[in-house]
């Protein structure tokens, strides 16, 4: 069984190396609960500066239905004034061409990365 969390503990900003990311956790999810959990990003990315947040998304063993993966792209599109950068990990569990779509979508760049480590390391390099 895996391990349930409320849309709210999907969402949380964490310091790493003097940086406050915000790690939006998709991680074994359901579709529901990733259409959810996106659809409240916006309460804590447009709470900060524009062009300031470094989000951390992590889509790990997570369910995406064609409900979740709008929701995703029209968040991508919504915070995009307030999103410094944004690294995805754990993408495997997305269809192939999601990223291209949610790229071109939300005319965004998104840096994939195949662990946390790496993606952390790229978000707080300047």
């Amino acid at each position: 069984m895996t391990e349930q969390r409320e849309p709210n503990r999907r969402i949380r900003f964490f310091d790493h190396e003097g940086k406050r990311i915000l790690l939006v956790d998709l991680s074994n999810c359901t579709p529901r609960e990733a259409e959810e959990t996106t659809r409240k990003v916006p309460d804590y990315v447009t709470a900060e500066a524009r062009g300031s947040v470094l989000i951390l998304t992590n889509f790990a063993g997570g369910s995406f239905d064609k409900a979740a993966l709008r929701a995703i792209k029209e968040t991508a599109v919504f915070d995009k004034p307030f999103v410094k950068k944004s690294a995805l990990i754990g993408t495997l569990s997305l269809p192939r061409e999601f990223h291209d779509e949610m790229k071109s979508f939300s005319r965004r760049d998104f840096g994939i990365f195949s662990n946390r480590e790496e993606a952390l390391r790229w978000l707080v390099d300047d």
